[in-house]
């Protein structure tokens, strides 16, 4: 069980919180450097008849990265940094693990690679949904919508490296 604590300032909650937005949008901001040409690429690929519009994901992504600082931040105020133990190392292992995925497909055109790195990023944000919820319920709400948006984009990653193995390499090491 964990102690109560005295309650925070509100100037140290809006800190807290633009330092976990701070921390999610540099996430964004890494995997952007990889997608500079993504939207080009994108449109080379051959795609599933049911992918999205290469617009959406932009604003898709932005909302998401939103809701993950503020389900960080809903956890930190329950917590702090060092009552979040484990979930706060998954949480910003999963970051880290979402802004290399950009790398991967986009930059380093390894569609087998980034699928196999997509499923490493389910479970992280699985293992942070489940943290998260066990410390707040409303912070693990808040990344169902992520956790969906990535299913959805790694069966995408799947089906469009498949489509293109002549852009996206013949396979996980190839």
């Amino acid at each position: 069980m964990h102690a109560i604590s005295a309650p925070m300032s509100l100037s140290r909650q809006l800190l807290g919180l633009l330092a976990w937005l701070a921390a999610c949008f540099a996430a964004a901001g890494l995997g952007a450097l990889a997608s500079v040409n993504a939207g080009t690429f994108y449109q080379e690929l051959l795609r599933p008849s049911w992918a999205p519009p290469g617009w959406l994901f932009g604003p898709v992504w932005s909302v998401l990265y939103f809701s993950m600082g503020i389900a960080a931040w809903l956890a930190w105020r329950e917590r702090g940094l060092r009552g979040m133990g484990v979930a706060a190392l998954v949480f910003l292992a999963q970051l880290a693990v979402n802004a290399l995925w950009s790398w991967l497909f986009f930059a380093w055109r390894q569609g087998g690679l980034a699928f196999a790195e997509v499923l490493v990023l389910l479970a992280l944000i699985a293992g942070t949904v489940v943290a998260f919820w066990r410390i707040r319920p409303l912070a693990g709400m808040l990344l169902l919508p992520y956790l969906a948006w990535v299913s959805f984009a790694s069966v995408l990653n799947f089906a469009t490296w498949r489509l293109n193995p002549q852009l996206l390499g013949q396979g996980v090491g190839g």
